[in-house]
């Protein structure tokens, strides 16, 4: 991957650069819905990362071994039983959280298997997705491409929620990024942010 590739790529999904600036080098990374591969290998290029991809659709594993990722096949919502406790440094669920069925499950799944977490996801407190619902639509952008007959999101969320969840299932949040776009948000960022990324651990 060319420098080139590495800064559009970044520039697609600023959540990318985020994710790469909180894994040290050489660290081993688990992607859950790796889609067709493209954090692995940026990390990989990036980061030097060690690490596998788990996807379910069969493009996206074709994809993932086009990009040279280990990928293994299985479905998210039936856990992570082929993996032993501890066998990561960090376990990522990048733009997949919101998609997941069993998202408490899977959230522990993550810690058991990895050191550290860390999750990406669509705000849905941002100022124009309420501005959609006000108006009696649901949202369509950016970070939410699907119209709602179509989407695989089925458990969008705020900022506000993932954070009152993390404290319910005993989950400390450790560092934490809101994006518009590329830019970071600091102020009101449940309202103006539209791109969230948490890194996290077991409660102390």
């Amino acid at each position: 991957m060319s420098r080139s590739d590495i800064e559009k790529l970044a520039a697609e999904r600023p959540d990318f650069a985020a994710i790469a600036a909180w894994i040290p080098k050489g660290a081993s990374v688990l992607d859950l819905g790796c889609g067709d591969g493209s954090l692995l290998r940026y990390l990989k290029e990036t980061r030097s990362v060690r690490g596998y991809g788990v996807e379910i659709n069969d493009l996206d594993i074709v994809s993932c071994i086009a990009n040279g990722v280990n990928v293994i096949q299985n479905d998210l919502d039936s856990g992570l039983s082929d993996f032993e406790d501890g066998s990561f440094d960090f376990v990522i669920l990048s733009q997949t959280l919101q998609a997941t069925r069993h998202t408490e499950a899977i959230i522990k799944e993550m810690l058991r298997v990895g050191r550290e977490g860390i999750v990406s996801f669509p705000n849905f407190g941002h100022w124009k997705n309420r501005l959609d619902v006000l108006t009696g639509n649901m949202p369509v952008s950016r970070e939410l491409p699907y119209q709602w007959y179509n989407t695989p999101n089925v458990h969008l969320c705020t900022l506000h929620d993932f954070e009152d969840f993390c404290r319910r299932c005993a989950v400390s949040i450790t560092a934490r990024s809101v994006m518009n776009g590329e830019h970071e948000v600091g102020l009101l960022p449940n309202l103006l942010g539209s791109t969230a990324v948490y890194r996290f651990q077991r409660g102390l």
